[in-house]
């Protein structure tokens, strides 16, 4: 009897769960994953852009997981200055010493370094491809000409991190919208990549706006890539057109025509963002709860325990090299030692190396370019309003990273606390527009393409103007009273120093 009011009650438990099965709808059982958008939430106008703002934010190259690895930078200061030779890594020999390797080029080519920024831009397309596929199932919600546009900002976004993979590995994965994740990872690396980055700079220009938000990508700065694309492949011809129509019809994103800053320092001053010499920047913040939405990537790129008297006060990495400081060496009559003569033991710079901060140092007298100190932190000459560079006292180990600081992106005194988020371990964490591409950038390559098509005085016009600029002295560093800093001398180059096209790319 047990045994059957067991199996009694078993099928009544059985048939009340099966009426509960029967009553319930099948919504019970569907529930939304956790950490993803749903394609309702998405499908809109606000849910596109809210996509489209995500897919901007992988311009700085930040990854949650990086390992500590600032490689994926915008700035590349890791493979392009220290690899290029116009910077040393820095601070002392034991850290972060895979930079070292780098900078050596003996470095190993399944270090985290390289994975973090081939992994940066795949996220950044990833994203760009997200917009896209979603714009194209929302299609029929959407006004066609915003949606043109929103495509179009994705599509520049895509082209600029294909271009940048491109640069940095050569052979690359190239894959759009349409495709699904399995049938990506069955792709080759060896896909024309370059017809894809033209693709989509070409359909950024037919379809941006001229005056967008700021922080957009507009039509203009589409132009100004596929200029860029043209010269990396050598179409100069085709490269000359695009350019052309840059410098004599350009604005920025907020409506201003394309122009060099009359002073060179305002390029790099966060007071002065969005200017006119601005074509595409990487925007940044702070106080945002995150230091990935500042310039997280140059946290270490300060002048090492500066304390409250200087920027940053951490980490003394990214120091400018001899070969960079030497090479604004010029002569009595203002021009470049193009011979590499820099480089002789009589043309180099006097520095402190080797001379304590408490000692008397008497900064170098000869003939300099006035960019240098633009560019550079040297003793004895004004940082950013905070004092002179006090030399060995903000180097980390001078005997082995040099004498000089990182000055470029690097905030002024006024600026401490204003721009820098404090919500961290450093005061490194700082915002200030990064430029990826400007005005100057826009003429000197113009000027490569010209000498390549045989239009040297047109080509030397154009390097004229950038160093015009300079050869302004109401701008040149000047000390406390009033005098210029250093023996400032620059001048434009004639027509001999353009004579000849192997002349014109010394």
């Amino acid at each position: 009897m047990k045994t059957i009011r067991k199996i009694k009650k078993t099928l009544v438990l059985t048939a009340a769960f099966l009426v509960v099965g029967v009553s319930c709808s099948d919504e019970f059982l569907e529930v939304a994953p956790t950490g993803t958008l749903a394609d309702a939430q998405v499908s809109t106008l606000a849910g596109i852009d809210g996509l489209l703002v995500g897919a901007y934010s992988m311009l700085n190259g930040a990854i949650t997981d990086d390992g500590g690895s600032r490689a994926s930078a915008p700035s590349h200061w890791i493979t392009g200055s220290i690899l290029g030779g116009d910077a040393n890594k820095g601070t002392d020999p034991g850290d972060s010493a895979s930079l070292a390797t780098i900078q050596r080029f003996q470095a190993d080519p399944t270090a985290n370094d390289f994975h973090q920024i081939w992994r940066a831009r795949y996220e950044g397309i990833s994203r760009c491809n997200t917009v896209l596929a979603t714009i194209a199932k929302s299609i029929d919600l959407i006004p066609a000409e915003r949606a043109a546009s929103l495509q179009a900002q994705a599509r520049m976004l895509r082209g600029h991190f294909y271009f940048d993979l491109k640069k940095h590995f050569n052979n690359i994965v190239v894959f759009d919208e349409t495709l699904a994740s399995n049938e990506i990872t069955e792709i080759p690396n060896n896909g024309d990549a370059w017809a894809q980055i033209e693709a989509d700079f070409q359909f950024a220009y037919d379809n941006l706006d001229e005056i967008t938000d700021a922080g957009r990508v507009n039509k203009w700065a589409a132009a100004a890539y596929m200029g860029k694309a043209k010269l990396y492949q050598q179409k100069y011809a085709e490269a000359i057109t695009w350019f052309d129509d840059v410098i004599a019809n350009g604005v920025t994103s907020n409506g201003l025509k394309y122009q060099l800053l009359d002073d060179y320092a305002q390029i790099f001053n966060a007071d002065n963002d969005n200017h006119a010499e601005s074509v595409m920047d990487v925007e940044s913040s702070n106080e945002t709860g995150n230091v990935r939405n500042s310039n997280w990537w140059d946290d270490l790129n300060y002048p090492y325990a500066t304390g409250s008297a200087g920027p940053g006060d951490c980490c003394g990495f990214f120091q400018p090299s001899f070969e960079l400081a030497n090479s604004f060496r010029t002569t009595n009559a203002g021009l470049p030692l193009l011979d590499k003569s820099y480089r002789d033991p009589a043309n180099a710079l006097v520095t402190d190396m080797g001379v304590p901060a408490s000692a008397d140092f008497t900064p170098d007298s000869g003939p300099l370019d006035p960019r240098i100190d633009f560019s550079i932190g040297r003793r004895g000459i004004s940082y950013l309003g905070w004092q002179p560079f006090p030399g060995a006292a903000w180097i980390r180990v001078q005997a082995y990273g040099g004498p000089y600081a990182p000055k470029k992106y690097v905030y002024y005194v006024n600026q401490d606390g204003v721009y820098t988020d404090a919500s961290s371990w450093t005061r490194g964490y700082a915002t200030m527009n990064y430029t990826i591409i400007r005005f100057a950038d826009v003429l000197l390559m113009a000027a490569e393409a010209e000498i390549e098509a045989g239009s040297l005085e047109q080509a030397r016009t154009y390097v004229n103007q950038v160093r015009a600029r300079a050869a302004n002295s109401q701008y040149w560093i000047k000390d406390e009273d009033g005098t210029d800093a250093a023996n400032y001398v620059l001048a434009e180059y004639s027509p001999a120093q353009f004579a000849t096209p192997a002349s014109a790319t010394e």
